[in-house]
């Protein structure tokens, strides 16, 4: 049994990720940190056989983020 994500679309999800770490650049090299993301939030723009295509806006930037459904853990609807 599957989910119809097509009827969410234009929806905010909030999801939470199996696990996903990032870097995060100081403002010398040695001030570099490692950290996990656990969340991408946005809105549900278009859904694929594999994953999901969010909208959202980082830094007064619209950006895409391909969600693969094996990096989803679980997903909050708004």
């Amino acid at each position: 049994m599957g989910i119809d994500w097509e009827k969410f679309i234009d929806r905010t999800l909030n999801i939470t990720m199996n696990e996903n770490y990032g870097v995060v650049y100081g403002e010398r090299k040695e001030q570099s940190n490692f950290y996990e993301i656990v969340f991408k939030t946005g809105k549900l723009r278009e859904v694929f056989d594999d994953g999901l295509l969010l909208e959202s806006v980082r830094d007064k930037n619209l950006v895409m983020i391909f969600m693969p459904y094996s990096s989803i853990k679980c997903v909050e609807i708004f």
